[in-house]
Parts: C-alpha cells; sequence; structure tokens
C-alpha cells in the first residue's frame, strides 16, 4: 500500500501562486509515477500534471502549461505542483495520485493510490 497526504491548498487571488505538497509513505518503490489531478463542483476529475520518479520526465494538461510546474524530492518521497498565475477557473480539489506502471498518466483509473485531496480557491 502507498498512503499519499496533500497539503498547501488554499484561498489566493487571481494571479496568485500556491505551492502543493504531497508526501509518499509506504511502499512507494512499487510506484513509477505520480500525478496531480483537479475536481471542480459538478465537473469531472481532470488531470493536471504527472511525472516519473526515475527520470523525472514531466507532463502537462494544456490549460496549465507555461504556469505550473510539478517536480519530486525522490530522497524525501516527496511530490510538488508550483501553481503560478493562479486563475479563478484553478479553483477545484487537488489529488495527489500514485500509478503503479508506465501507462496513460493522464487516466484517472490508471492511478490505484490516491491522496484525500485539498482545495484550491481563487478569487477574482
Amino acid at each position: 500500500q502507498v498512503q499519499l497526504v496533500e497539503s498547501g491548498g488554499g484561498l489566493v487571488q487571481a494571479g496568485g501562486s500556491l505551492r502543493l505538497s504531497c508526501a509518499a509513505s509506504g511502499r512507494t518503490f512499487s510506484t513509477v509515477g505520480m500525478g496531480w489531478f483537479r475536481q471542480a463542483p459538478g465537473k469531472e476529475r481532470e488531470f493536471v500534471a504527472a511525472l516519473t520518479w526515475s527520470v523525472g520526465n514531466t507532463y502537462y494538461a494544456d490549460s496549465v502549461k507555461g504556469r505550473f510546474t510539478i517536480s519530486r524530492d525522490n530522497a524525501k518521497n516527496m511530490v510538488y505542483l508550483q501553481m503560478n498565475s493562479l486563475k479563478p477557473e484553478d479553483t477545484a480539489v487537488y489529488y495527489c495520485a500514485a500509478r503503479p506502471r508506465y501507462s496513460d498518466y493522464r487516466r484517472d483509473d490508471e492511478y490505484d493510490y490516491w491522496g484525500q485531496g485539498t482545495q484550491v480557491t481563487v478569487s477574482s
């Protein structure tokens, strides 16, 4: 099992920044990559960003490319999501997730482990 705990959410004005953190514990060696997803009220959960533990390849949704940065600290089993130039449409609950295999990182059903989520609210 892998346990994931997110932190760093909050309320910020449009144009501001937040950094989300995800602490991974347990059998993290059984995972190959991490992802961030988000879910706004009344909407489906959507892919935000992903990376692989080993090489550190990163991937982004078009809606956040150039504004968000995903990164990792392998020694600490931490994953981060730096969010800059935030927009009201970025408001959502953000989830950290871990996937055990090399697969389509954009699909949430490829991720076996999920955190509890952290709320991000961007005011206009």
